[in-house]
């Protein structure tokens, strides 16, 4: 039981701000209250708020982030289905789950003893132009498969699926670089899931949550450069 309490004292008590233990639970908060008055998919709401608190506790540098990321990939995975998102689908299935199990056993290697919080890292400048090169060729292969499978949202798709996969992949690795991965898919996350709402989707509340996905990704990108530039 001691061991118990500790963990979730260094969870989600050690290393927030004050500001941050007030805002982050009012996000999830309205979250909830929107897609309860607007009559959303239940399984797009728990997909929110599990989604929510993965990128909140994932920015925190905290390892619990990936039991609500697996969570949360399952909600989504059915959301993606159910819209015929089929990049997404495999993306979340095939990629995320194992990476995120994978993720829990890579970060429990590089755990600050103080805050059991990540150590994190940053690419070289040759990491990053072959990192993204490499990402570009395979969303234009990836753009050319979706449009034979019938896909509704190729190009959107096609990005936002290859370049989650090297958002996840830096995640794992615990390079800052992941939040301008965030940054870019997000954004046009939320583009792609405001066309399957406006088109008749109930997923209002998927909408809601990879507005916020982009907003914490611009937050902790502050953030982790400010602690790089503490070192």
């Amino acid at each position: 039981m001691e061991r118990l309490r500790k963990y979730l004292t260094d969870e989600f008590v050690t290393g927030w701000g004050k500001y941050e233990r007030i805002i982050f639970p009012c996000v999830l908060l309205v979250i909830l209250i929107l897609s309860v008055t607007l009559k959303d998919n239940p399984v797009a709401t728990v997909s929110a708020v599990f989604g929510i608190s993965y990128t909140i506790l994932a920015g925190k540098g905290k390892i619990s982030c990936y039991f609500f990321g697996l969570a949360g990939t399952l909600c989504y995975s059915y959301l993606s289905y159910k819209n015929g998102l089929f990049g997404n689908l495999a993306l979340y299935m095939c990629y995320y789950f194992p990476m995120q199990i994978y993720g829990i056993f890579k970060w429990r290697q590089h755990l600050k003893k103080d805050t059991a919080e990540i150590i994190k890292t940053k690419l070289s400048d040759k990491e990053r132009i072959l990192y993204l090169l490499g990402a570009i060729i395979l969303t234009v292969i990836g753009g050319f498969i979706l449009m034979q499978l019938h896909d509704k949202n190729p190009v959107l798709d096609a990005i936002t699926s290859i370049f989650s996969i090297l958002g996840m992949l830096f995640t794992v690795k615990r390079c800052i670089e992941q939040w301008h991965i965030w940054i870019i898919v997000n954004g046009i996350s939320v583009i792609m899931w405001l066309q399957a709402y406006f088109s008749g989707s109930n997923c209002f509340a998927t909408v809601l949550m990879w507005l916020v996905y982009f907003v914490a990704a611009l937050y902790f990108l502050h953030t982790w450069k400010k602690e790089f530039s503490q070192l």
